[in-house]
């Protein structure tokens, strides 16, 4: 039997899932599949369509540190579905996907959810999908040890076809906000830059932990409970970092309002807030993707900005029906003309989450 489970866009909301924020998500129609069976021998043995070999292993043997590399995200979902005390048993994984690997899509989570909703229905442990997200994340955060907060994996798993998901990282609260582009004639172009990212290389910790180390400054459990005036005391460094987490938090709520208003045609200048923030005050961006952003308004986007974690992969931008094929061709001519390669874009379904397939 097969299982997938989509990759995502996050509308706004960038950097916040670990400061205990508010993000706007949507899946992909672009899923991992991976085609699962028991093995009565409690190993753990996984082949993927874009790596050499398998990865073959003790189940018991799966931990902080092991295995290394993709098959991490994967085995990591079994050993924190054991930690919690569910029986979880070997597994043999063959996975094939569509989500672009480190382009800012959550190609991770959408294979750890795979394995997720796999193990729940093989092993029969009828956890709900909050759960089953909780046990994602303690594999990326333990096993692979990439710093992560828990949007991707609640994005893989709880969104719904034409509808964004608002999600409350503070309680996992979550709401299906409609959105349907096409329907109010724009679409949401992703141009994914080709510069591959790594988020387990330090740099998306570091960030974390200034996040940390500010709301600690401030006196509170989290940046979510502070104000921009709140903010001066900070030292220069830990102020900008804090300061683009409280007026992300901020701008997911606008523009939630504007989408439940019917106004997405209004979202576009805070799309270009939301870049101006993460490429200044929180240095994530970089130069390929601040020139898909630029181009991209110049050509008839309403806004652009960089998504996911950054320091490479992909940019968004809301676009008219119209102007598709300008904004496109746009963004791949300045692409040329920089020498770099040629960016991959292509319009971004709101889609189904995690399920069984047919």
């Amino acid at each position: 039997m097969t299982w997938s489970a989509p990759g995502r866009v996050n509308l706004i909301g960038e950097h916040v899932d670990y400061a205990q924020g508010l993000c706007l998500p949507f899946a992909l129609a672009e899923r991992t599949v991976v085609e699962a069976s028991v093995r009565p021998d409690g190993r753990f043995v996984a082949r993927s369509d874009a790596e050499r070999g398998a990865t073959d292993l003790p189940l018991d043997d799966v931990g902080p540190g092991s295995p290394a590399g993709w098959a991490g995200y994967a085995a990591g979902v079994l050993w924190a579905l054991r930690e919690a005390g569910h029986g979880v048993g070997g597994m043999d994984l063959t996975v094939t996907a569509t989500v672009p690997l480190g382009a800012g899509l959550s190609s991770s989570a959408a294979l750890e959810c795979a394995v997720a909703v796999a193990a729940d229905d093989l092993f029969g442990l009828g956890l709900d999908r909050t759960d089953l997200a909780r046990a994602c994340v303690r594999a990326e955060n333990e096993v692979v040890g990439a710093a992560t907060g828990g949007m991707d994996q609640a994005a893989s798993l709880l969104c719904t076809a034409g509808h964004a998901l608002l999600l409350d990282t503070r309680d996992g609260a979550a709401r299906q906000v409609p959105f349907a582009p096409a329907d109010d004639g724009l679409a949401v172009l992703v141009i994914d830059t080709r510069v591959r990212h790594h988020l387990a290389d330090g740099r998306y910790g570091a960030r974390r932990s200034a996040v940390e180390e500010a709301a600690a400054a401030l006196g509170l459990p989290s940046l979510r409970d502070a104000a921009p005036d709140d903010l001066r005391g900070l030292d220069a460094d830990l102020l900008a970092r804090a300061r683009h987490v409280v007026t992300e938090i901020a701008r997911v709520r606008e523009v939630v309002d504007l989408l439940d208003d019917g106004r997405l045609r209004d979202v576009g200048p805070l799309l270009d807030a939301s870049h101006a923030s993460l490429a200044g005050d929180y240095e994530v961006s970089c130069a390929e993707l601040d020139l898909a952003v630029e181009v991209a308004r110049a050509a008839g986007a309403l806004g652009a900005r960089m998504t996911g974690g950054g320091f490479g992969g992909s940019a968004i931008a809301l676009v008219p029906l119209t102007s598709v094929d300008a904004v496109t061709d746009a963004v791949r001519t300045a692409f040329a003309r920089a020498g770099l390669a040629t960016p991959d874009v292509r319009a971004a379904e709101p889609s189904a989450g995690a399920h069984r397939d047919a």
